[in-house]
């Protein structure tokens, strides 16, 4: 399979991550582990998480999702076949949150416990600290580097002006730089990221792996009216998307996916592929036939008809 750059990180990934935030959530340890034996035989190697992940669950604090992915790499023995990446800063619950020096030294050594590792390939700022100088959070991150612990840096949730401003200061101070940018991005959800950080990402040459690739499951086509919202747990949300916009979306996809013999899901995740500034979109997947439709779409080629009408339908 073709790997893409990770920026100027030296890294290469396959062109889907799998989105490690359904482990211990919605995915026990057991299926955990058979998605990820999955991912890796169908010739997938990046996988994404955070130290917060899942805290938002009854009786969790944070970390369940690293830990079964140490697990699995210790039990599998594969640490150097595969790309972990995951994310610091946001509140873990009784620790605290942010991106200042001290809270950075304390959180990655809890993230490299639970992974059961002894380097993180790709570590992200979860989301901006305007309380935290960039340069001391960038000469945090140095110091890292320099030991071994952490390979390459990124950003999650910067907006672009921020960004640039981080860019800029690793340049003056001579300082890593944000390889990777992950925003939040997909056929539904695409005008704040083609704004502005798009030609960010685009002029820097930075690695773009965008969370929220099916728009938490309603570019699947699961979700077509009010009756569907009960399907699963992120049903709920989906009613401001059932729209005339959205189901204009919906029904391209559908085309689309007939044409080509494809899935709703495959197509929406192929289109990001597709794109230019996109390294690999982060997507989920709770059991084995979900994560074989992922699979499917990195070798699904949509043709210039099938992107112009997607395009089209999207339009923010």
């Amino acid at each position: 399979m073709q790997k893409r750059k990770l920026g100027n990180s030296g890294l290469e990934i396959a062109p889907l991550m799998f989105g490690g935030n359904v482990f211990g959530w919605t995915a026990d340890e057991a299926m955990s582990f058979r998605l990820l034996d999955g991912f890796v035989a169908a010739g997938l190697d990046a996988i994404d998480t955070a130290d917060v992940y899942s805290k938002w669950v009854t009786g969790h604090r944070g970390g369940e999702s690293e830990s079964i992915i140490g697990k699995w790499l210790k039990a599998r023995g594969n640490r150097s076949k595969v790309v972990i990446a995951t994310k610091v800063g946001l509140e873990m619950p009784g620790i605290g949150q942010g991106l200042r020096k001290d809270y950075i030294l304390q959180r990655v050594e809890d993230s490299l416990r639970r992974l059961q590792t002894d380097y993180i390939d790709l570590y992200q700022s979860h989301t901006d600290d305007k309380n935290a100088p960039l340069e001391e959070t960038l000469s945090t991150y140095d110091h890292l580097i320099k030991q071994g612990k952490v390979r390459a840096i990124g950003a999650s949730n910067y907006d672009a002006p921020r960004l640039a401003e981080a860019l800029g200061v690793s340049v003056a101070k001579k300082l890593p730089r944000y390889e990777t940018l992950q925003p939040h991005y997909n056929l539904y959800d695409r005008a704040d990221y083609e704004r502005a950080l798009e030609p960010l990402v685009m002029k820097e040459g930075l690695g773009c792996i965008p969370y929220y690739s099916l728009a938490s499951g309603f570019l699947t086509g699961k979700y077509r009216s009010a009756a569907d919202f009960k399907k699963s747990p992120r049903g709920g949300g989906m009613a401001s998307r059932l729209n005339e916009r959205g189901l204009r979306i919906l029904k391209a996809l559908d085309d689309v996916s007939a044409r080509l013999n494809a899935t709703p899901a495959q197509v929406a995740l192929a289109w990001l592929i597709a794109r230019p500034s996109i390294t690999a979109p982060i997507a989920s997947a709770t059991n084995m036939d979900q994560l074989k439709d992922l699979v499917a779409a990195v070798h699904l080629k949509l043709d210039p008809a099938a992107i112009k009408a997607l395009d089209a339908a999207s339009a923010p």
